[in-house]
């Protein structure tokens, strides 16, 4: 007699993990360098659009195509599809961009503990903007420093999965994500009491229409895609161990608000200082490890603030390996028949392999050049910029038009015990409005730009 499968215990278990899952660097370290290169209001203005006319009905189809089908990311395709049809193969793109994201995303989370304990130990108090600059350039090329807390980040994240879904994934979620969101309000009262709080609240919340271009959209519609992990299968595997009675479009609804919510705080913590000490809001990347340690350094109790924030940021970080590792352990365990601990452990395996290349191409394997970029970009660029938004697409059109209607209205009303109001829309977002909007933007990215150029070049 086979093992029952594991389902969360409670529903603010599934609140918990999804949003864990969802809330990530991409709140804390990408959202105020895409907000800040793109505008600042009219970005915020395009992305809570996107998050909740696509990134909602996209949640939803991720929780249909999982806890109809109570399996793995492959199985639960293979159950709904009809005979003959080749939409699993969609699932192995999941799988490898989940473990392409695992391998370039732990990198980063490795350097969150680099600057805690430098943080702890002061080794970042009183730091001039040049010397930060130099420290994060020669850390991150230092490759057996970058190396190590990338492998020691993979080995706590294994400690967690291994345990499995209620011991591991849902009591460290459930103790995690309140403990992220209280620190987030903590630094957001205290950036809101800086004297450049009112030029930032500006920046961030009144939209210059006139900065509203294509660009723009591409980006918010990518922050939107990165920071609720959609098109990666995380919401899929985590939608098949939900039980019967999870409200399936209420829960997306709230994963997305509070998604958004934690984004917003973190530019309220974020802009104000930036504003504060006039640097500028489009620093970028390097904004977080360079331009935030220099703003604690000058910031009364700033040793403290700063261990703080990058404890803030490794919680964020793990809530969302977490779940990303689930995808590739649910297929290991359910297709390959491994157990739970050897399945944790190949994921990490593949993961520290993968990690080490992406930690490397900021020092000694810099050279190695891929379609002319680093392993890291390389990852980087193809699982946000191709593998997400196609499986994306393909989500949406597969719950919005082949997956049974009966199957689908079951799912969405929980067998007509509740009374969805937003289900015809979801259903017409996610057979035109996702697909489209995904596709047009997704072509304007890949080919006009190509074309554009091409067309200036042969005319200069």
């Amino acid at each position: 007699m086979s093992k029952p499968r594991a389902q969360f215990a409670t529903r603010i278990g599934v609140i918990a993990a999804s949003v864990g899952s969802a809330i990530g660097l991409g709140n804390i370290w990408r959202f105020p360098y895409e907000a800040g290169q793109h505008g600042g209001g009219a970005f915020l203005l395009i992305y809570i659009l996107f998050v909740f006319a696509i990134g909602v009905p996209i949640i939803c189809s991720e929780f249909l195509i999982g806890r109809s089908s109570h399996s793995n990311v492959l199985g639960a395709f293979q159950k709904l599809e009809q005979k003959g049809s080749k939409w699993h193969l969609i699932s192995y793109v999941g799988i490898l961009s989940s473990l392409m994201i695992l391998s370039f995303y732990s990198v980063v989370a490795g350097w969150t503990l680099e600057y805690t304990i430098q943080s702890v130990a002061g080794g970042l108090k009183d730091s001039s903007p040049d010397y930060l600059a130099n420290y994060f350039q020669e850390f991150t090329t230092q490759s057996n420093r970058s190396l190590m807390w990338t492998i020691v980040f993979l080995l706590l994240n294994y400690l967690i999965i291994r345990k499995g879904l209620k011991n591991g994934i849902e009591r460290m979620s459930n103790i995690m994500t309140p403990l992220l969101f209280v620190i987030l309000l903590v630094f957001c009262v205290n950036s809101l009491m800086m004297p450049g709080a009112a030029d930032g609240l500006k920046f961030l919340f009144v939209p210059d229409f006139s900065k509203i271009t294509p660009k723009v959209m591409l980006g918010a519609l990518g922050q939107a895609f990165f920071s609720l992990s959609l098109g990666v299968s995380t919401l899929i595997t985590y939608a098949s161990y939900f039980k019967k009675d999870v409200p399936l479009v209420r829960s997306a609804s709230i994963i997305a608000g509070l998604d958004t919510l934690f984004a917003i705080v973190a530019g309220l913590i974020i802009f104000p200082a930036l504003f504060t000490y006039g640097i500028e809001p489009t620093e970028g990347p390097k904004l977080v490890f360079e331009v935030l340690p220099y703003i604690f350094s000058q910031t009364p109790g700033g040793q403290i603030w700063a261990a703080a924030f990058f404890f803030l940021l490794f919680l964020a970080s793990i809530t969302s390996t977490i779940s990303m590792s689930e995808i590739s352990i649910s297929f290991f365990c359910e297709e390959w028949k491994m157990t739970r601990e050897k399945a944790s452990m190949l994921n990490t395996v593949i993961a520290i392999v993968f990690g080490s290349l992406c930690a490397l191409s900021f020092g000694a394997a810099a050279d190695w050049k891929i379609f002319g970029m680093t392993v890291f970009d390389l990852f980087n660029f193809t699982t946000a910029n191709l593998l997400m938004p196609v499986c994306g697409i393909v989500f949406a059109i597969f719950a919005g038009w082949f997956m049974d209607k009966k199957l689908v209205r079951s799912q969405l009303t929980n067998d007509e015990t509740l009374k969805v109001r937003t289900y015809k829309s979801i259903v017409f977002s996610l057979r035109y409005i996702a697909p489209l909007a995904i596709l047009s933007i997704f072509l304007y990215q890949h080919i006009l730009l190509d074309l554009v150029f091409l067309f200036f070049s042969q005319n200069q």
